[in-house]
């Protein structure tokens, strides 16, 4: 396939758990960590570094000075639009039009160029022309996807809708265009040509060959009509599922004197004449389980929560049967042997042996921690439910109780938002990527119609060496009508360009004034600055939703739960940026799905070490450095149930294996009897008979056979977190850390082995093969947030 869909746009399923997610840990360890931070703030002496990094805090912190900024270049008097991200087609919604069909002409050329390939010289460039081909399908498909669900102008959605729907109706005939995928293996089986491709080239064929195979070109004309009407029944059946969950009982009724400890206003708002219509999903039944006293409600809450409907589970256990009658139809034993045959993992076995050796390691802290729940609950004189034991709808209660303690003890709470402005945090990770990476985060005037608001900022990413590298769009405040989900878009990958294409591009009609301009569109291009090679920018969309101050005199303050979230956020972007690739199919984030999230998740690590935090970390008002123990006490109360965490998304993780493996095809399958197997066997807390929360499982339709994935990154990132950037004091800072991160890791995108990245960053050659003993190693290094 030409068209690797499931790496566009990447809004992973972990950056929205990452908003609810409580990584948990000693709280006794904060009193022995030092009161301030001892490092001094970074040297930006050089004046236009400086300049810079004044200006990158100034543009998020203050309005007045974001206004005079945004609006110096666009007073320009001809006030000429420049196009959506300065792609010149895309100055009104007529150019969505005008900008898929000139890049389908290109791609018509290409296609005819690949087919009529038959001498060796010509076999030669071949997968580098695919690639190619693959870039311009992604041009359009990639951009109009994230204007349609972005833009607020209702005409441009529609225009870009139509883009993205003609590009891929066109890539479908592609994909069924049996010429390229022989013409590719033609390629592939002449040693001469394998010889002159390089690393590059070679792991794009095999990417392409594999995708080929995958959307059934291989198979007799049966098997392959068969293959598409399955697919057309998951591609039915999937979102169904996820838009129609359901609980099997949507509300239930209580006596308000039931609710007891609840927050009495909104037991106030659900109650009728004495009554309270409590909805059994949703945040008034999760508050319900984290402080309604009466344990016999908490349990019929739980177990109504817990329950989803029958035609739920109906959907859930037809989109798992369709899927491992796909897996047969294309020569698998079953699903996720087919969804792990490119990934780390590579086997079902091994992700096994990845989980059970992880969940040995987690057993201890969570046995320590539901001790802890269970003395909790004993000396409460209110437990006369089973109180020797600790039941499942007793954990989100003592859990709140006993943190609640926690926090009530440290000190000033609330007021760790002084120091964390967005402006500083964003001139932090300017800071950061400068000591780490060498590469810094530079404001520019945008110009008028480049940005589809005007609150969104544009930065340059500047490498000390290679000049500029990357387009980083930021749109980070809340605003009606935008989706609250923070998300990292790639709307362009970078990729080498040729003099070839550019003559090539000139031939064709184009509004540009040069051939550079012509073969990106008119969007961002620059030459090395080390051997003057031509690359296409990565261009890339962060969105936030991050709440405005009350008045223009302050800034916009972040929780430490939103500095997090902004730092694993930017592990995607920098992913992007330094994954700087001659072909756009391994660039950045276009990786193997059990490695994607690493970048991300190691960035985690970073936004609560203190020598990062003392490079910006400073009060809005007085210009105070943050006293680490502020921080020191936070982690150690959010870390408490670390163990029980980890523990759910394991659990989650096997039933996944288990749902992708045989069983959806054996006589009789029963999703819920499966559910309770798992947990029965697994895990530390009985799962009461009669709950069916299978039905609620979304993410089993966008990660199918892959969910252990982010807890196998958790468990990566933990390792050279400890081993590469905690080995000696300042190591987060240190650039030799950071250019050895960045030469094993970033730079290669997906062009190389995931399992070579880890050997290389962590010094470990014997990972570099991978297979089910690596996996199980990574499983016994755990959970180390």
């Amino acid at each position: 396939m030409l068209k690797r869909l499931r790496r566009q746009r990447w809004t992973c399923p972990q950056c929205l758990y990452q908003q609810q997610r409580r990584a948990k840990s000693s709280f006794a360890t904060a009193a022995s960590l030092k009161d301030e931070i001892d490092l001094p703030l970074a040297d930006h002496s050089k004046p236009s570094t400086s300049h810079d990094d004044r200006t990158l805090r100034q543009i998020f912190d203050s309005s007045p000075f974001w206004r005079e900024f945004s609006s110096s270049r666009k007073q320009s008097p001809s006030r000429q639009h420049v196009g959506l991200f300065q792609n010149r087609y895309l100055t009104r919604p007529e150019g969505f039009q005008e900008f898929a069909s000139i890049t389908l002409q290109r791609c018509k050329r290409i296609v005819t160029k690949v087919l009529a390939a038959s001498t060796v010289e010509e076999f030669k460039v071949l997968a580098r022309e695919l690639d190619r081909l693959s870039d311009l399908l992604c041009r359009v498909i990639d951009l109009s996807d994230f204007v349609r669900s972005t833009h607020p102008d209702r005409r441009i959605q529609a225009a870009a809708t139509q883009a993205y729907a003609l590009m891929f109706e066109y890539m479908n005939v592609l994909n069924t265009t049996t010429g390229l995928n022989d013409q590719l293996k033609k390629a592939w089986d002449i040693p001469e040509v394998r010889a002159s491709w390089s690393e590059e080239e070679e792991v794009v064929a095999q990417i392409l060959i594999r995708d080929f195979s995958k959307s059934a070109i291989d198979m007799a004309e049966g098997d392959r009509q068969k293959f598409v009407d399955i697919s057309n029944d998951i591609s039915r059946i999937g979102p169904e599922f996820v838009d129609d969950m359901a609980p099997a009982k949507p509300y239930i009724n209580f006596e308000s004197s039931r609710l007891k400890g609840m927050d009495p206003q909104v037991v106030r708002q659900l109650t009728r004449w004495g009554t309270v219509t409590l909805p059994t999903i949703g945040m008034p039944a999760a508050m319900a389980l984290r402080t309604v006293e009466d344990p016999d409600t908490r349990r019929e809450i739980y177990m109504a929560n817990r329950t989803a409907s029958k035609d739920s589970i109906h959907r859930l256990e037809r989109l798992l049967q369709k899927r491992a009658e796909l897996a047969k139809v294309s020569g698998y034993d079953n699903f996720a042997e087919m969804a792990l045959s490119d990934k780390m993992a590579q086997k079902p076995e091994a992700v096994d042996s990845f989980l059970q050796a992880l969940s040995a390691d987690n057993k201890d802290r969570v046995r320590r921690e539901f001790s802890e729940l269970l003395e909790l609950k004993k000396s409460d004189a209110r437990s006369g439910n089973f109180p020797g034991d600790l039941n499942a709808w007793d954990r989100d209660y003592y859990t709140t109780r006993l943190l609640s303690s926690l926090r009530s003890r440290v000190r000033h709470p609330d007021s760790l938002s002084a120091y964390f402005s967005l402006g500083t945090v964003m001139q932090g990770l300017s800071r950061l990527f400068h000591r780490l990476y060498g590469i810094r985060l530079v404001p520019k005037e945008t110009l008028p119609g480049e940005t589809w608001n005007d609150d969104v900022r544009r930065l340059d990413v500047i490498d000390e060496t290679e000049g500029h590298i990357a387009v980083l769009y930021c749109d980070l405040f809340e605003r009606a009508g935008k989706s609250p989900n923070p998300a990292h878009f790639t709307l362009r990958c970078s990729r080498q360009i040729l003099d070839s294409e550019m003559e090539e591009t000139s031939s064709l009609p184009h509004p540009f004034s040069t051939s550079e301009a012509a073969v990106t569109d008119g969007m961002a291009s620059a030459r090395s600055k080390t051997d003057g090679t031509l690359y296409q920018l990565p261009t890339i969309a962060l969105i936030c939703d991050f709440s405005r101050a009350a008045t223009n005199t302050r800034p916009t303050l972040l929780n430490f739960r939103e500095v997090q979230t902004l730092f694993h956020e930017m592990g995607h972007a920098i992913h992007s940026i330094c994954g700087r690739t001659a072909l756009q199919n391994v660039a950045g984030t276009r990786c193997a799905t059990d490695f994607a999230e690493l970048p991300s998740v190691l960035m985690e690590h970073f936004a609560s070490a203190p020598e990062v935090l003392g490079l910006y970390a400073r009060h809005w008002q007085t210009d105070a450095a943050l006293p680490y123990q502020m921080v020191a006490e936070r982690m150690a109360v959010d870390r408490r149930m670390a163990g029980a965490e980890t523990e759910s998304q394991i659990l989650l993780a096997m039933l996944d294996q288990a749902y992708h493996s045989a069983l959806p095809l054996r006589p009789g399958f029963d999703s819920t009897a499966s559910y309770h197997d798992i947990f029965d066997a697994h895990s530390s807390m009985p799962e009461p008979a009669g709950t069916a929360w299978q039905g609620f499982f979304g993410h089993l339709f966008g990660y199918g056979a892959t969910y252990y994935s982010y807890l196998f990154d958790r468990a990566i990132a933990g390792k050279i977190w400890a081993d590469v950037f905690q080995r000696a004091q300042g190591g987060a800072v240190d650039r030799a850390n950071g250019s050895r991160f960045r030469e094993e890791v970033l730079r290669w995108g997906g062009g190389r082995d995931g399992w070579r990245c880890t050997a290389g960053v962590l010094g470990k050659a014997w990972l570099a093969e991978g297979g089910e003993e690596a996996m199980k190693e990574v499983g016994r290094w755990g959970v180390r947030d």
